[in-house]
């Protein structure tokens, strides 16, 4: 990998997800071999975790020197930890991915270089799974769901749960936060008035552990979030551009 010219800091959010941790924390320090480590680091949120991650990830920060372990006390849920990480975070561009090992840590790349060129108008760049390696039950809910979801929010986006988004420390923080808003980032970016880049990733099967969410579960949560999110996206006026004089 050529290095990058712009800081980022790189948040995941796990739990229970031990197994998973030392492959994908190898594969990161890879990716950012020759790296500028004073221009990157890599933040993992354990989430309340109760089999030994968070141990696991104080013990591989031989491996990542520029490894950052924050706790949450109990579990909050994925949208929280997101928040804890990007709020600690020091850079002004954090790239979120999934630490169940699905999302390809080589993919970094492709997410943070449309900054490098890009005026402030680009709040995210979001990642668009390839050939998924879902369950057949998963994909089969995604079909029905996504239509529903690019009516009701007329974001364009074929996957917008990906685990890879590039976007803004200061437009995430920006956003109107709520439980599981993780879902619905490109569409709350857009609220905004920033640009949305998609770009194509790679998607791998899970080798340890279990999905944390159910078809079931999923829906009994989505369907309120997709009408509060669509209900905000017709209340909103506009972003406010405004000047000292």
């Amino acid at each position: 990998m050529s290095e990058v010219p712009v800081p980022f800091s790189l948040i995941v959010a796990v739990k229970d997800e031990k197994e998973n941790m030392a492959p994908l924390i190898g594969e990161i320090a890879e990716t950012l071999k020759g790296h500028d480590l004073s221009t990157c680091e890599a933040i993992f949120i354990d989430d309340g975790s109760s089999d030994g991650t968070a141990a696991e990830l104080v013990r591989l920060r031989a491996v990542l020197p520029c490894l950052r372990v924050l706790v949450h006390g109990r579990n909050l849920g994925k949208s929280a930890a997101l928040r804890t990480g990007i709020r600690a975070a020091k850079h002004p561009i954090v790239i979120t991915m999934d630490g169940d090992g699905q999302n390809d840590p080589a993919d970094l790349h492709l997410m943070l270089a449309p900054f490098a060129d890009a005026g402030p108008d680009l709040g995210l760049v979001a990642g668009q799974r390839i050939k998924r390696q879902d369950t057949f039950s998963k994909r089969w809910a995604s079909k029905i769901a996504n239509p529903v979801r690019r009516w009701l929010l007329n974001d364009g986006t074929r996957d917008s749960v990906c685990g890879w988004k590039a976007i803004r420390r200061d437009v995430f923080l920006s956003l109107p936060y709520f439980d599981n808003m993780h879902r619905f980032l490109i569409a709350l970016t857009m609220r905004e008035g920033y640009q949305v880049k998609l770009i194509d990733v790679k998607d791998r099967p899970r080798a340890h552990g279990t999905s944390k969410y159910t078809n079931w579960g999923r829906l009994m949560v989505g369907i309120p979030d997709l009408l509060g999110v669509a209900w905000l996206m017709r209340r909103f006026r506009g972003r406010a551009d405004s000047r000292e004089i």
